[in-house]
Formats: structure tokens, C-alpha cells, sequence
């Protein structure tokens, strides 16, 4: 009995208990309805869709409904497009705003990238606190960054080992 109700648990969502879609039709029906439910996972994948089609309004609107309901990732994608240009004009204080909220989220990237443009801005001691972070969180490039700024200077030696010891 315990062997069938595991099979039965596996072959099912784990949120929903239904069967996983057969078709790409039942998927998309399945993923409109967690938007109507307001799930900003689902609304992030619509969005990530709509931008691998090359929708980037499409995009934009729908990781714009998942930023506002405080996914990380969202505002991530958000920050890529104002940094491109893609589907809006580009807009360096956008960029830094969703860059900003992801980061406070917890997004590695986000915290990488906020500590690589304070490095290109020469705002070093403020790029060592977003890369010291990022590294922290198990980013390697921002532990490559890191390994720059202690070459140049920016980063003291005890500094730069209690980074590598996180």
C-alpha cells in the first residue's frame, strides 16, 4: 500500500496532486491559471517564454507582475532588460533599481553585478561589500572579482581570506 500511494505521489504536482500535462496546450492552460491565481513563479516563466521568442514586451509585462510581487528573479530579468535595451529604452536608474531588489532578495547575481558596475563607477569600497556578499553566496565570479581587487589594492588580505572562508 505504502509502494502504490508513492507511485501515485510521483506521477502527480506536488502543489495540485493532478497529473503532469501530457501536451504543451495543458501546460500552457495549467501555467495561465497560476497567473490568474497571481503566482509569480508562473509568471516568470511566461515571461522568460515570451523573451526566448523574442517578445520582449511580452516579457516585460509579465516580469513586471512577478516584480511587483517581490520575485527576485523577476526584478533580475527586469534589470537585464533596461541594461539591453530590450522591449524598453535604456535606463541606467531602472537597471540599479531592480538590480537593488534583487539583490535585497538574495540573488547572487544581482549582488555580483550591483559590485561589478560599483568597480567600473571606481567605488571600490562599496563594490567589495556587494562582491564580499555575492561570494558569500557561493557566486564564483564574484569571487574572481574579489581576487582583482585584492591585486589592486582594494581588498585587505584579512578581508579577502574571511571572503574565501564563507
Amino acid at each position: 500500500r505504502q509502494c502504490e500511494e508513492n507511485l501515485y505521489l510521483q506521477q502527480t504536482c506536488l502543489f495540485c496532486r493532478q497529473p503532469p500535462p501530457k501536451t504543451d496546450e495543458q501546460m500552457d492552460r495549467n501555467i495561465m491559471k497560476r497567473i490568474a491565481a497571481n503566482d509569480p513563479v508562473a509568471m516568470r516563466q511566461r515571461g522568460s517564454k515570451h523573451y526566448r521568442e523574442g517578445n520582449y514586451d511580452g516579457a516585460f509585462e509579465y516580469w513586471s507582475k512577478a516584480a511587483q510581487l517581490d520575485d527576485a528573479m523577476a526584478h533580475f530579468d527586469l534589470s537585464l532588460l533596461y541594461e539591453k535595451g530590450e522591449g524598453v529604452e535604456e535606463d541606467e536608474k531602472k537597471r540599479t533599481y531592480h538590480l537593488e531588489e534583487a539583490a535585497i532578495a538574495g540573488h547572487p547575481d544581482a549582488r555580483c553585478n550591483l559590485g561589478c558596475h560599483e568597480v567600473i563607477d571606481e567605488r571600490f569600497d562599496r563594490a567589495v561589500k556587494h562582491l564580499i556578499i555575492a561570494a558569500n553566496l557561493g557566486h564564483d565570479k564574484a569571487t574572481r572579482a574579489l581576487k582583482v581587487c585584492y591585486a589592486e589594492g582594494h581588498v585587505s588580505k584579512e578581508v579577502f581570506a574571511a571572503a574565501l572562508r564563507a
